[in-house]
């Protein structure tokens, strides 16, 4: 089958959305590359600048590693396109995430997933355990939400808001993993460790006994992360991750 041809928004755009367009695009094309995507059923968005809370999401329909900037789509808090587009927007996802848009200000990017060891550990009673260095880092920040079906429904909103606070890690019971970042960067990072200390988690629950951290060691992992990116972040990494992924699957900026 041909590829879908999307006629290129980079000259019907500002510079400043061309480029969440690009790093948005290759935050999905990075997801399917770790293999992290569910088909087309899970979500990443990306907050546009101004007080009118428009986020971009990706079209329903499209595989995460045949994502563009130009595909896409712009929305707003009701869910209408703000752009021409061949391609819906999940429901599902647009709930979730104009949630967090809507209350969380620092929410540059929201990204949610549904991998076999995140969905595991969020099928878990004891949730996310202090035993790997990874899962610090998580732990210094995380929140919980109870599932309550596929997320169609307008009136969770109000509960998942209250449930995330002020939180950047969110385990989604019975469902995913949820990161929020100030950037796509940002995001994508705190993914990763979250993923990585699910994991982790899944493996070592298949061994011997598990020794925890300690309680005072994971109080002091923001301060270690800020140390670890001297201060920048997901923007430490990004730059290496555009790299890898021009290697391996360009093309997510047209």
């Amino acid at each position: 089958m041909a590829p879908i041809d999307i006629p290129s928004l980079k000259h019907h755009v500002s510079p400043e959305e061309w480029q969440l367009r690009c790093d948005l695009a290759a935050a999905y094309r990075l997801v399917a590359l770790y293999g992290w995507s569910d088909l087309v059923f899970t979500h990443i968005s990306a907050r546009l600048p101004g007080p009118e809370h428009h986020f971009l999401i990706n079209p329903y329909g499209l595989m995460f590693d045949e994502i563009t900037a130009s595909s896409l789509i712009k929305v707003d808090q009701g869910c209408n396109k703000l752009q021409d587009s061949p391609f819906p927007v999940n429901p599902a996802g647009f709930t979730i995430h104009s949630a967090v848009h809507e209350v969380r200000e620092d929410a540059g990017c929201v990204l949610h997933t549904h991998t076999r060891a995140g969905v595991a550990v969020a099928a878990q009673r004891c949730g996310v355990l202090p035993i790997s260095q990874q899962s610090t880092f998580v732990l210094a920040s995380l929140a919980t939400h109870t599932y309550e079906g596929v997320a169609f429904r307008a009136d969770e909103k109000p509960r998942l808001q209250a449930d995330l606070g002020t939180k950047n890690f969110l385990l989604l019971r019975n469902h995913g993993l949820l990161t929020v970042g100030r950037t796509v960067a940002d995001a994508f990072l705190s993914m990763y460790v979250f993923e990585s200390a699910c994991q982790i988690q899944v493996a070592a629950q298949a061994g011997g006994a598990l020794e925890e951290v300690h309680p005072a060691i994971v109080q002091g992992t923001a301060q270690a992360m800020k140390v670890q990116t001297d201060g920048m972040g997901g923007s430490f990494v990004w730059p290496a991750l555009l790299r890898k992924l021009a290697r391996s699957n360009p093309g997510h900026a047209e």
